[in-house]
């Protein structure tokens, strides 16, 4: 919204009440705030008749394809996206052509995945959702399948993840490394895909429990989680960077095939270098 300001461009933003106070507060970025009793409402007929009327492009990010769904976006939202949204599903990995399949065909490595927690023979994330917060995660690492079992009944006894979760949840081999997020730039009215930026999550409550001294760590009985609070800039060594703009190249030409008209907008690959400066991608952000 801070860039459309800066475009000369008007901007709305729709917000469930109770959170609309940022916007108020920097008022400069929003022409006009809707409140909303849930952010679901964004699609109601009069707020669509009200968008078109406007001329309004939607940007999307995670919320809308959250409070919305994949069904909503695709076949009853008659607003434009700024994106294909025929392409935001390819994120959930229960999707026939999700990132696993996209990195894949791209030749973009990725953590090798176990079909089968009877499988797991070295150091895991599991990645499931929370029970009840559905936007956020509850991945947990394991490094067997006794591990697995141990953990994974834990928490569903907890209430933190539930059984059907568990069961569609995903196995990745636990990448050891750097981890970076390297974000990316695409329209198909040009050729060059541009790199645009490096960025590292910031997670509670794992990110500051591993500053922690080894000693403390393993006398603290807490359950770590990965939800994700924040961002922080990053850089890369000048060598690595022919490999994260061929990454980016390859990616673009791949969704260009399989979703056509492919990536419009911005897209991430985040990623982990490891000890041998390979770079793996253990997830895709498509908005």
């Amino acid at each position: 919204m801070d860039g459309a300001k800066d475009e000369g461009l008007d901007t709305i933003v729709f917000c469930q009440k109770g959170r609309e106070t940022p916007y108020q507060r920097f008022d400069r970025i929003a022409d006009e705030i809707k409140i909303l009793k849930k952010f679901g409402d964004m699609s109601s007929a009069k707020n669509q008749k009200m968008l078109r009327d406007t001329n309004t492009i939607i940007v999307p990010h995670r919320s809308l394809t959250a409070y919305l769904g994949y069904n909503v976006i695709e076949n009853s939202l008659k607003v434009p996206i700024f994106g294909n949204r025929a392409l935001f599903q390819a994120e959930e990995r229960n999707n026939k052509k999700n990132q696993y399949y996209l990195l894949k065909k791209a030749r973009i490595k990725y953590p090798k995945i176990f079909k089968n927690p009877k499988d797991i023979n070295r150091p895991a994330i599991v990645k499931v959702q929370e029970k009840k917060r559905k936007l956020e995660r509850a991945f947990f690492t394991v490094t067997s399948f006794s591990d697995y079992k141990k953990k994974s009944e834990s928490k569903i006894k907890q209430g933190i993840i539930s059984k059907s979760d568990l069961k569609n949840a995903v196995i990745e081999q636990l990448a050891i490394g750097t981890y970076l997020n390297f974000n990316y730039f695409h329209t198909p009215i040009s050729k060059n895909v541009d790199f645009i930026g490096i960025e590292r999550r910031l997670q509670t409550n794992i990110h500051d429990y591993n500053a922690l001294p080894a000693k403390q760590q393993l006398e603290l009985d807490i359950d770590l989680q990965n939800i994700e609070v924040g961002h922080t800039p990053a850089s890369i060594r000048e060598s690595l960077l022919e490999k994260v703009i061929s990454m980016g190249d390859k990616f673009v030409a791949t969704v260009k095939r399989e979703y056509s008209p492919g990536i419009i907008g911005p897209f991430s690959l985040q990623s982990v270098i490891t000890k041998d400066l390979e770079i793996i991608v253990y997830d895709v952000s498509l908005r």
